[in-house]
């Protein structure tokens, strides 16, 4: 009973110490050789055997060899099941969880009993969120919060800070977004809105309007109100 518990033991710190030592070859040799991989976040075996993924600012994803002799820059795909793997592993690494994002840096409009939540990150200057706002006007019982992010340009960042610094945020987004009517000017701590252009960096928000919802769904692009009814009513708020 000992001997074969010692040789268990054994065979476990072996295997360990041998994938802690593969870990070390490919971190040292990538970093060598490439100077954008000196900081590697996490190294793990990828579900091709033989073929390691490598992590790197967060949620990009490469795969190589066991020697870092190769680098490969691509998608994984199942073909049997018909998945992309490393999408499904960018999208699990960049997921953002709504009841952790900072409330405090958006605005919020309440419609009807404002049951259903949404969460949206848009840039005053993107065609395409004015005509998602157009179409949200039509959506009752349910609460917006907007996170202001321009991505756009310089003009973008300005009339984010005029919406923001306004009394009252809400009626001057929709003054712009659905009525046309510009910002007026106005001055105050505009910190909220570089914070939510790094969260978008972070969680690799890359355009405009990009939606969350209370599960976690992440929806790129201007939805109609159908499509909105439909997404609200099919998430487990």
């Amino acid at each position: 009973m000992n001997f074969t518990r010692t040789l268990v033991t054994t065979v476990v710190l072996l295997v360990g110490g041998s994938a802690i030592g593969q870990e070390a070859t490919l971190r040292k040799n990538l970093a060598e050789r490439i100077p954008q991989f000196q900081k590697i976040d996490e190294v793990t075996k990828s579900p091709v055997p033989g073929l390691y993924e490598i992590r790197v600012n967060g949620a990009e994803i490469f795969y190589t060899d066991a020697e870092g002799n190769f680098l490969i820059q691509g998608s994984v795909i199942d073909t049997r099941q018909r998945r992309n793997l490393t999408e499904e592993r960018i999208d699990k690494l960049t997921a953002i969880n709504v009841d952790e994002l900072p409330l405090k840096d958006a605005f919020t409009i309440v419609r009807g009993n404002g049951k259903r939540k949404l969460v949206v990150f848009e840039d005053p200057n993107c065609g395409y969120c004015k005509r998602f706002e157009r179409d949200l006007q039509k959506v009752d019982n349910v609460t917006v919060h907007t996170f202001l992010y321009p991505i756009l340009g310089p003009d973008s960042t300005e009339k984010s800070k005029a919406i923001w610094c306004a009394k009252d945020r809400a009626k001057a987004w929709l003054d712009w977004m659905v009525r046309d009517q510009p910002p007026a000017a106005a001055n105050c701590d505009t910190g909220a809105i570089q914070r939510n252009v790094e969260i978008g960096r972070k969680h690799r928000i890359t355009g405009t309007p990009t939606l969350l919802f209370a599960d976690g769904t992440r929806v790129p692009g201007a939805l109609d109100t159908k499509q909105i009814e439909k997404y609200l009513a099919e998430v487990k708020n």
